[in-house]
Order: structure tokens, then sequence, then C-alpha cells
């Protein structure tokens, strides 16, 4: 060996000791430890040959660091040697070729643990798809995956074919220093059932995910509800005393109350929940009851939040895990994009509010940030959390600032903050898309967003989000198409058992949005186009408003719409200014909630948009349908019957079409011009949507296929064809 290659040896020596010493006077980060691929499969139907790989990744946090020191309980979930740890889901959809890849990914954020797979026009872009856990509290997500996966230490074996469709996290139970259960109050509820069987407690169709610390009936109270208004006003019935009732399961095949008792060893999950009420003398449909018990063992859900950073940072910017598995897209991805869809969309929110799009070593995790129908913020980080919420009575989610730029809470009185006020003091904030609909203004608390607590003045947006509003939407959009013989059906209202409501199913979509925003969302971190402008309902345009038939100019004597849907008790769910006790933190709503159910201590006045004439909304982004409208498209829906009779049906819209010809019109006193009257005949017809679509991709909110396809559309439809 020369003399120059033997001081070469002794330099790469010095300088892997130099490194591992440096390592060991850092303090840890929190990081991917391993990655293990379960599944790997092809997808065909696009230019680019793509797989997708499904796994696991195993992950550890230091609680002392300042990046955690946000998680609720994070030090009630800790290891012997001072960690915590957790593990995650993912699925990785890629070229096969990653020199075929773009260079970008949407992280997708599961919307109750819905595994994603981007859609084909992401992969014909060459795009990258990551699909990953962030829940931890619901038997279709993360509950289950506690349960089937093995340990920690020794988890290197593929996972059971019944984890695949979704997406899950493995986080700690707060536990006391002593090892005991840690314990709290909490609430469920149970709505519109009858009978003498059991029933679960459920939120928006899932368990409550917390088990009683005891079936001692003495220790809780189960009270019921003859009425509740929209605007928070309670009509309370009776007390139901602890001899009545018992956490068992009874009807069916089980025996008549007292029933069997329920299972609360949590070493059985997800087989104990949901837990289960009987009564002695069964449920009344007319009433709601409302129980309020001694729950055990709660999740440190804020891990979940945790876990999706480090998963994508892992990603981002490791070649390999710490037993030397690569990394299957490393140095390969250049911008990422943090998505989700209304649940998982107030999670993107909370997400970023919460600092989490920093990770650990101080580098930007996502780039760009795209929340859709999603206008608050998900409760995750709390004790006895249940993000599975969607605001009903007494859930949390409106808590905080939930604009984009510091802005005085007068009502709360609480200070000036923003969601991205931690992400601006890290220089780690990422461009923002949202867009969302009108189901969103009247049942899921919206507006307060836009014009702040006080709902006197327009919040402005600062230049690093951008704001789209796709006005008369149900929640998410409708299945479009252009139809005018629609056969009126009732639709469900989506809430915890909420009823049915009285409108058939709003059509008015999405879809041709989100593919102009998804083209706009790559141009403007990849080449830096500016997307198309916000718009949106604003008090300065005159087109938010009052909630009242006057302010919004909604047309009188529409068949179907009566006059009592506008009383504020029946009309708009507010927010409610909740105190939720002394250990809990209003502006981060984290900490330990104490108060169940909380007293209501402010109703937040709440705006809507102004309508035209024929009732659809004005001041959002053009759209096509809403444009050459074929009815009234609501964002509201009426309860037909059950405990929420005659209230709106949760977030579900609803349609009233019109007339054919003036004749049919006159003979119900519809105040709006029939088909006819409007189009004269279905050219006519075709010629307005050709029209609003050229309008539509002139501005920049529709691709021009998308327009060549409506039309197309339109000129197969029955509108005025006979």
């Amino acid at each position: 060996m020369s003399l120059q290659q033997i001081y070469r040896r002794c330099v790469r020596v010095a300088v892997i000791a130099g490194a591992v010493l440096l390592a060991s006077l850092l303090p840890a980060q929190a990081r991917i430890t391993r990655i293990v691929i379960d599944a790997k499969a092809t997808l065909s139907g696009q230019n680019i040959p793509y797989e997708t790989l499904a796994g696991r990744a195993f992950g550890e946090l230091d609680p002392s660091d300042v990046h955690n020191a946000i998680i609720t309980d994070i030090n009630l979930g800790k290891d012997s040697d001072g960690k915590v740890r957790y593990v995650t889901s993912f699925l990785l959809v890629k070229p096969v070729d990653m020199t075929q890849a773009s260079g970008f990914l949407w992280h997708d954020v599961p919307n109750r643990g819905g595994r994603i797979t981007i859609v084909a026009a992401e992969r014909n872009f060459g795009d990258v798809g990551l699909s990953s856990g962030w829940q931890s509290d619901n038997a279709g997500a993360a509950v289950g995956g506690a349960t089937t996966v093995p340990p920690y230490a020794s988890n290197t074996s593929p996972v059971t074919t019944g984890l695949q469709t979704n997406e899950w996290v493995k986080v700690p139970v707060a536990k006391n220093a002593d090892g005991s259960s840690v314990t709290g109050t909490i609430l469920g509820r149970i709505v519109n059932r009858s009978g003498a069987a059991s029933q679960p407690l459920n939120v928006m169709g899932n368990p409550v995910p917390y088990l009683p610390a005891s079936l001692d009936t003495t220790t809780a109270t189960l009270v019921t509800h003859t009425h509740e208004t929209s605007d928070g006003v309670v009509s309370v019935g009776t007390t139901i005393p602890s001899s009545d009732w018992a956490f068992a399961h009874c009807g069916g095949t089980f025996p008549a109350f007292p029933g069997t008792p329920q299972d609360l060893d949590p070493a059985h999950l997800p087989g104990t929940l949901p837990v289960h009420i009987c009564l002695k003398n069964g449920f009344d449909p007319n009433l709601l009851y409302q129980l309020v018990y001694q729950a055990k063992d709660p999740y440190v859900l804020g891990v979940g939040f945790a876990a999706f950073r480090d998963l994508n940072s892992f990603f981002r910017y490791a070649t390999q895990d710490d037993f030397g598995n690569p990394n299957p897209i490393a140095n390969a991805i250049h911008w990422a994009v943090i998505r989700g869809v209304s649940q998982s969309g107030n999670a993107t929110r909370a997400y970023i509010h919460l600092g989490f799009n920093q990770d650990e070593a101080n580098r930007i995790v996502h780039e760009g940030a795209w929340p859709i129908i999603a206008g608050r913020r998900v409760s995750l980080n709390s004790r006895w959390a249940q993000p599975d919420g969607v605001l009903e009575l007494y859930q949390m989610g409106s808590e905080g600032p939930q604009w984009w730029v510091p802005w005085p809470d007068t009502v709360r009185g609480l200070p000036a903050k923003s969601i991205l006020d931690r992400c601006t003091a890290t220089s780690t904030c990422p461009k923002i898309f949202e867009h969302f609909g009108s189901s969103e203004v009247y049942a899921l608390k919206m507006t307060t967003e836009w014009v702040g607590t006080s709902a006197d003045t327009d919040v402005p947006l600062p230049r690093n989000v951008r704001r789209y509003y796709v006005g008369s939407t149900t929640h998410g959009g409708g299945g479009g198409g252009f139809n005018a013989n629609i056969t009126p059906a009732p639709v469900n209202c989506p809430g915890n058992n909420w009823g049915q409501g009285m409108y058939t199913a709003n059509p008015v979509p999405e879809t041709q949005l989100v593919n102009a925003l998804r083209v706009a969302m790559r141009n403007w971190l990849m080449n830096g186009t500016l997307p198309p402008p916000s718009r949106w309902p604003t008090i300065a345009g005159k087109n938010l408003v009052d909630p009242n038939p006057v302010a919004m100019g909604f047309p009188s004597g529409i068949p179907g719409v009566p006059t009592s849907v506008f009383n504020p008790e029946n009309f708009v769910f507010p927010v409610f200014d909740y105190d939720w006790g002394p250990q809990f933190d209003p502006i981060d709503a984290t900490g330990v909630p104490t108060n169940f159910p909380p007293t209501i201590k402010h109703v937040i006045n709440m705006k809507v948009p102004r309508v035209d004439a024929d009732g659809n909304e004005l001041g959002g982004v053009p759209t096509v349908l809403r444009d050459a409208p074929l009815g009234t498209y609501l964002g509201w829906n009426l309860t037909i019957a059950g405990f929420h009779q005659g209230q709106v049906c949760d977030y579900i819209g609803g349609m009233i079409p019109f007339a054919t010809t003036q004749a049919e019109r006159l003979a119900t006193g519809d105040p709006r011009l029939s088909l006819q009257e409007r189009y004269g005949n279905h050219a006519g017809y075709v010629a307005a949507v050709t029209a609003a679509a050229n309008n539509a991709v002139a501005q920049g909110y529709l691709l021009q296929e998308d327009a060549d396809a409506l039309i197309a559309q339109a000129a197969a439809s029955n509108v005025l064809n006979p």
C-alpha cells in the first residue's frame, strides 16, 4: 500500500470517527428508523409504467425536542428509554423507472383511514403519490392497526391483507408515571335510534374511541334531550336512573336488559368497540341521549401529525433507513404537496398551524398545501380528541384562528393569531390552495375563516394563499351531467345518523375545478407561474350577507321551500365559543378539556353568499352547470323526519329543478323562469353551456379539454331535446 493510499484511509477513518462523535453530541432527531415493504404491484393505464409499494414505517420521537413539544401528552407515551415510538402505514405510487419521475410528490391525507392512489392525470405527469396514516383512534384506521401489527422491535413480517385498504398509525396510549391508566370525563351521544336493542356511541359513524373506566353507571350521567336548535339551544328531558341503563350489549343475539357487559379490556380492541348502551325501557326515536362518563387510556393522537411529517421527510431527504433498507424514491423529489379532502383537509390546516411543516432538521416538509372543502382545523391534538367529528353540537374544530393572517379574535377575546404563525417564524410556509362550496358555509361553519368572529370585515389573504369558492354546491361537489328529467329522490344526510333530506341531490360538480387547480399547483411550485386569482363572496363585494332571505335575495315562492327554514334555529350551523375548562388551550386546541358538555359562551355570527333570482349563489368561480342552470342548486337540504326534523340536513345540498314550460311553472306559482323561457330550445341550452364554458376557460378556472367534454355532454343531453 502506498503512502498516499495510507493517508487517504486515515482521512476516511478520521472523518467517520468525527461524524460518529458529532452525532453523539447532537440532540437525537425524530426520524423513520425502518421501512418495510409488504406488497408490490404494477399499475396500468398511463403513459409511464407505474408500481405501488405498500408498507409500514417505524419512527421515534424525542419528547424534549421543541418540534414535538406541541404534542399533547407526549411525555405520557414514552418508552423506558425516553423515546416515543410509532408505526405508520403508507402507499407509494411511483414510476417503475424513477428517471421518468417528474420530481413532484402528492402526499395525500387519508379521510378516516381511506387509502389514496393518485389519479391517472397525475401519473401521466410522472408524479409520485404518497398516502400515509395520521389518525390513530378509529376502527377503520389505527385501532385495527394497533392490534394486528406485531410489536415494534420485531415487526418485519408482512401485514395481513385486510390492512392494505386503510392507512393507520399505531401511537402510544398515555399512561401515568406509575403505569396506571389516565382517566377523564368525555361525552357521547345517541340520536334517531329506537327499540330495545343496545345502541353504540358513535361519532360520524365511527366508534367513540375511548372505553369506560368502569361499568359502574353511578359514575356516569345519561340524560335525554327533547329538542336542540342549530344555534345551540337545548331542551333537556330527564336523567335516566343509573339502575335503568348499562354499559352492555342487548337485543338480537344478546340477552335482554341488563344484557352482556361491555368488554373493557383494551387488548381486545377493536372487538371492544363501539361502546354500547343498553336501556331498560328501550330507546325513543323522539329523544337524543347524551352520556357523560369516565373514560380511560387516551391515545397520544398528536403523534399522528409527527408521523405524517417524518415519513415525508424520510422520502424527501434520506437515502436509506437505519437497517440499510433503501429509500425507493431517494433524491427524486423536489416538490411535495400535502393534500386533504374534508376531514383530512381540516387535518392539513391543523398540521400547518401546529408547526409540523418543519422537520426536526429545520427543513421544509411540503412546499405546497391543498385543503379541500375544509374550513376549520381537525380536533386531533388534545386529550380525548375525536377527529371524526364534523362540528355537530359539543364537537371541537373551530377553536382558535381559522384564518391565514394575524387577525383579532374579538368575540372570543383572544389575541391576533393566524394558522401561519409558526411556519412564518421558521420560513417553512407552503404555497396554499383552498377550495370549497356552499355546504361548508351552511353546516361546516366555514365563513368565520373569511370574516373572523366579528363577522363584519373581510379577513385578507396573504400572497401565498389562493381561495376558490364553488357556489351552490354540495359537500365535495355533485356528480355533474345535464339532465332535465330528474326524478325527485330524497338523500341521506351524512352526519351521525342525522336523518334524510327532502330535496334531490345537487349535481353541480367541483371535478373540473380540481383538474384546473391540479395543473395550476404544479405550475406554481415548479415554474413560479401564478395561479388564477382568488374568487369568493366578500362583504366588500356585497356578495356575503346575513343568513336571512331578504339579505340573501332568496326568491320567495319556490315550490317546496318553507319560510321556516330560514329561522335562526334551523338554518346555518354557527361557530360556538365553548368553555372546555382551564387545562385546554383555546388557541391551539391542545391540552386537556375537562368541561363536558362545555358551556357555550358565545354564538358567533355567520354569513352566507347572496343569491340571484333563481336562488343560485353569487361571488364564486365560474362553473358551467351553475352558470347554465337547470334548477336552483342549494348548499343545504331540509331534514324530513326524526330528531332534527325541519333543520338543515347536516352538510348535504339539494336541487329544485326548473319547470320545463311556462304553463307548468305558473301552475305551481314558481317565480323562476322555465327552461323554455330561458333557453328556447335544445340548441339554445347548448349555446348557454358553450358560453359558460368559454368564460370559465378564459378566466383560468376550467381546462379546455374539460370545456370540450362538457359542451359535448350538453349536446347529447335531454335538455329541451324531444
